[in-house]
């Protein structure tokens, strides 16, 4: 290859619409999931749930079952090989509930007590439900609401539980006008189009592990330190997700299915059901929501108190941040931020697209929208009013903040100038229409990763990171990274991706995945362009670079890096039946450097649209008496099909920022953050009453409309 191939004018790189470079692959079949992968002699698992909230197991009846036909295995806490959980976790603290079949108590309802192994899936899934397990049974608690006397404050948080700035009460009592008021979100479920699946087997005293997984370097970390394995032995493979938002991280069918494969000593297989999924995999936390805002006349906040009730298990901790949205979108002379969790006798909740941002914008902004309403202010000019010069708590600069360009661009393209503030003025026969806006934010994070990128003799590119793409198109993005860092074309680029033994990388998550693994492709390319202009062949072998962004990372200037949106929505209301239709939304987002346009706006409307199942449709009930799930599949757990969502539009801002090497901020999350209130906003001007519990149904809107007040 010559120095001058390599200088060729680059099109169709970053900023350019690329179809997905495994798109094809996924539409004819030929990209393999990890329950599709096919294995030599390979068993099945089933795991056997608890059917009680809380108690003990008092006897386990394997000998019937493993007479039936197929069984290979039935292990339980008297048989299942041994784990530890005395182990740093990569989330900082030990996970108790990967500790699956250690011990006879039963923390909730679901709980792994019994793994059945056959020949088919068919035959472990009858033998599991055969399975008779006794149980001393005790009372339980799984009530979840606002104002419990038993909330205490989290011991371990990824974000700051408290923050508190001035004298809350004090501008609260000099406040003009006051907004006090409480909100509230249910229980919601990632449901991800790809159930949890992971085959185990042991290759050459080597446990290798095919897995639907948003990190495969979280999960063979993992592995190896529950069952106290060399890292080096353990190999964990994932190169097609469908779809996570959080899920798919470490779960006990991973675990099972290590456990089967070491007993039985050939490859096992585990694939969740719907129902498993609801008690395994974790979910959003419902929210009991106070806040309280204090404004001058003219709506200049003076202060803004957020307090954020959430439930854990009594297994282990895990904290849905709500309130945090607050601590970046608003100034005010007087800031508090708390939050406070519950134990109950439930699964523990984890991390769901916009952890605490999501439910935490509904409350925030509904709230907001309430104030410019006592004010008389519109609601962009109220947001523009208390728009923050650096960090509302941490004093920080902002890398790059161009929120008002998005409400701005957002207000033109919707014709926000010919909205009538007044409510339930307009109406199309039994519809009440009404219009509504909201801000978004999310965290522009970014992790340590290492990738290696290879130029071969024939003139193409091999890039090597260990990234996860969970639907979201970042192996395309890493091809047009590679491209221009390459300054060649991304047909030239091949990316290998999922894999443990490619080295350590940032996990899918948090809307840092593309950001991280982008910064290291980069530096790997750009130095591999460099050698490669030196001249001379290039071996059979291939020249290669490497990177760790390590040190790149951790030299970062301190700054709030956030990417920004404004979401706009019109909705239609039935006064006779209930009835609440979207009839169009748009946002507009300030998210750094777009990358892939095409699957970038997919990505803000796929946000839009959850945001939308949000404020509409998601809730998910437990059963008092039985600690259970009541509708835990997809005939009782409703989410937006179709039929409910209307014309969607994403557009962005330019938004440079000139002292990133990257300048990609992640925009997996800040689509989701603030739709729901601004549907929820737009209900309020179509029928003049507030609705300040999600979902917003039917029967919440006859309800409320027939009190002529708020939803009950």
């Amino acid at each position: 290859m010559t120095t001058t191939t390599q200088a060729t004018a680059v099109t169709g790189a970053v900023g350019t619409a690329h179809t997905r470079v495994e798109g094809r692959d996924k539409v004819t079949g030929a990209a393999r999931y990890a329950g599709e992968i096919p294995f030599a002699e390979l068993a099945h698992g089933w795991l056997v749930l608890s059917t009680i909230a809380r108690g003990r197991i008092r006897s386990v009846e394997a000998d019937p079952v493993l007479a039936m036909p197929g069984v290979l295995a039935v292990l339980h806490h008297q048989n299942a090989p041994r784990v530890t959980t005395d182990y740093m976790s990569i989330t900082g603290t030990p996970d108790p509930t990967l500790a699956i079949l250690q011990h006879d108590r039963v923390p909730y309802a679901g709980w792994p007590v019994a793994l059945v192994v056959a020949e088919t899936s068919e035959q472990a899934r009858e033998a599991a439900e055969a399975l008779v397990i006794e149980y001393d049974e005790e009372p339980h608690d799984v009530a979840f609401f606002a104002g419990r006397p038993d909330v205490y404050t989290p011991a371990d948080s990824v974000v700051p539980t408290d923050e508190v700035k001035g004298d809350m009460e004090a501008e609260l009592a000099a406040s003009a006008v006051v907004v006090d008021v409480e909100y509230t979100t249910p229980e919601e479920y990632h449901s991800p189009l790809e159930p949890h699946a992971a085959t185990a087997h042991w290759d050459g005293g080597r446990l290798d592990v095919v897995d639907s997984n948003q990190s495969t370097m979280w999960v063979a970390g993992e592995l190896a330190q529950l069952f106290s394995l060399d890292p080096a032995s353990v190999r964990v493979r994932s190169e097609h997700v469908g779809g996570g938002f959080g899920s798919k991280g470490v779960r006990p069918h991973q675990v099972a299915a290590v456990m089967a494969a070491t007993v039985l000593q050939r490859p096992v297989r585990m694939v969740l059901t719907r129902r498993q999924m609801f008690s395994l995999v974790g979910y959003r936390s419902p929210t009991a929501q106070r806040i309280r805002l204090g404004a001058d006349s003219d709506g200049r906040l003076r202060a803004l108190d957020h307090h954020a009730q959430a439930l854990t298990s009594t297994v282990h901790e895990f904290l849905e941040p709500s309130a945090y949205v607050g601590r970046v979108l608003y100034d005010a002379d007087a800031h508090r931020t708390t939050h406070r969790l519950v134990r109950l006798d439930v699964p523990t909740p984890t991390f769901m697209r916009a952890p605490g941002a999501a439910s935490g914008s509904f409350a925030l902004e509904s709230a907001l929208d309430e104030l410019a309403e006592k004010c008389g202010v519109d609601p962009i000019a109220l947001r523009a009013r208390n728009e923050p010069e650096v960090g509302p708590l941490s004093g920080l600069p902002f890398s790059s903040r161009n929120l008002l360009a998005c409400f701005e661009d957002g207000a033109r393209r919707f014709g926000w100038a010919d909205r009538d503030p007044r409510p339930g003025l307009r109406r199309e026969g039994r519809w009440l229409l009404g219009t509504g806006t909201a801000a978004a934010t999310h965290a522009a994070g970014v992790g340590p990763s290492t990738a290696a990128v290879t130029a071969q003799a024939d003139g193409t590119f091999d890039v090597r990171i260990n990234a996860t793409d969970i639907g979201t198109g970042a192996r395309t993005a890493l091809v047009l990274v590679a491209a221009e860092a390459l300054r060649a074309e991304p047909g030239r680029v091949r990316v290998h991706i999922g894999d443990s033994d490619l080295g350590p990388a940032m996990f899918a998550g948090g809307s840092m995945g593309t950001r991280s693994w982008a910064w290291a492709v980069m530096l790997a390319a750009r130095e591999l362009r460099e050698r490669l202009a030196l001249g001379g062949a290039i071996p059979p072998e291939g020249i290669t670079s490497r990177s760790d962004t390590s040190e790149a990372v951790g030299a970062l200037a301190q700054q709030e890096r956030h990417a920004f949106g404004a979401h706009f929505a019109e909705v239609a209301v039935d006064v006779t039946s209930g009835e609440v239709r979207v009839r169009r939304m748009l946002g507009v987002f300030a998210a750094g450097r777009i990358v892939n346009p095409l699957t970038a706006r997919g990505q803000f409307i796929g946000g839009m649209i959850w945001g939308l199942s949000m404020a509409l449709h998601e809730e998910a009930f437990r059963d008092s008496a039985s600690g259970t799930h009541v509708g835990a599949d997809f005939a009782g757990y409703h989410f937006a099909a179709n039929a409910d969502v209307p014309l969607i539009e994403a557009h962005w801002v330019d938004d440079p920022d000139p002292d990133d090497p990257v300048g990609i901020k992640g925009i997996g999350e800040v689509g989701i953050v603030g739709a729901a209130a601004a549907i929820a906003n737009a209900v309020w001007h179509a029928t003049g009453v507030r609705h300040r519990h999600l979902p917003i149904r039917p029967d919440r809107v006859l309800s409320a409309n027939s009190a002529g007040g708020s939803s009950a």
